[in-house]
C-alpha cells in the first residue's frame, strides 16, 4: 500500500515545479510489477525527502511557539521591574528583561534560518522527485514499455543535475543566516549567564529558563 501511495507523490510534486519532467501516465500504468518492486529504493529516497520538508515545517512551528513564550516572558519581566522595591530585585528584574529580549532576538534569527532551510528542503524535494522520475524512465526503457523508447534519459539526467546544482548553491547561501543565528545565540547565552550569576545558580534559578 505504501508503494502505491508513493508512486502518486511525483504527480503532486511535479505541479508547478521547474523540474517537472516525468514519466507519462500511460507508461507508468504499464510498468511491470517486477519493475515497480525494483523502484522501492528510489521510492524510499523520495519519501525521506518529503520527511525532511515535514521536519523543517515542524521546526518553524516550534520556533514560533518559543518566540511567543519568550515575548510573554519579556513582558512579565518588565512588570516585575515595576514592582521591584530594593536594588537587588531591580537589578535581577533588569537582567531578566535583557535576557528575555536577547532570547527573542535569538529565536527570531533562528526562525529566519528555519525558513531558509525549509525553502532549501522544498527544492531538494523537487530534486528527489526528478531523481525518482529518472529511475522510472530508466526502468520503463529497460522493461521496453511502449513509447519509452522516445524518452531521452539524458534530458532527465540534466533535470536532476540542474536541480542538485541549485540546491548546492542555496545551501551555501545559508551561511549568512547561520552566522547571524550563532551570533544571536552567543549574545543570549551571555545575558543568560549574567542573570544566572546574579541569581547564584543557572540550574536552579527560577529566573533562568533553557530552551
Amino acid at each position: 500500500m505504501k508503494r502505491i501511495v508513493l508512486l502518486t507523490l511525483p504527480l503532486l510534486a511535479a505541479c508547478g515545479s521547474r523540474y517537472g519532467m516525468r514519466l507519462p501516465d500511460e507508461m507508468e500504468k504499464n510498468l511491470p510489477y517486477e519493475t515497480r518492486i525494483e523502484l522501492l529504493e528510489a521510492e524510499n529516497a523520495l519519501a525521506l525527502a518529503y520527511d525532511k520538508v515535514d521536519e523543517a515545517s515542524s521546526e518553524i512551528v516550534r520556533a514560533r511557539d518559543n518566540i511567543r513564550r519568550a515575548r510573554s516572558r519579556a513582558q512579565a519581566a518588565e512588570s516585575e521591574l515595576d514592582r521591584a522595591e530594593d536594588t537587588v530585585s531591580k537589578e535581577v528584574a533588569q537582567l531578566t528583561i535583557e535576557e528575555a529580549e536577547a532570547r527573542v532576538e535569538y529565536l527570531r534569527s533562528r526562525q529566519r534560518l528555519n525558513v531558509a532551510k525549509l525553502e532549501v528542503e522544498e527544492l531538494a524535494k523537487q530534486c528527489a522527485v526528478a531523481r525518482f522520475e529518472l529511475s522510472r524512465v530508466t526502468a520503463a526503457r529497460k522493461a521496453k514499455v511502449a513509447g519509452s523508447e522516445g524518452l531521452d534519459p539524458k534530458e532527465f539526467e540534466s533535470q536532476v543535475s540542474e536541480c542538485e546544482a541549485e540546491v548546492k548553491e542555496e545551501r551555501a547561501g545559508l551561511g549568512a543566516n547561520t552566522a547571524d543565528e550563532k551570533a544571536a545565540r552567543e549574545a543570549w547565552e551571555a545575558k543568560k549567564a549574567a542573570l544566572a550569576k546574579k541569581t547564584f545558580d543557572a540550574r536552579t534559578s527560577p529566573y533562568v529558563e533553557n530552551l
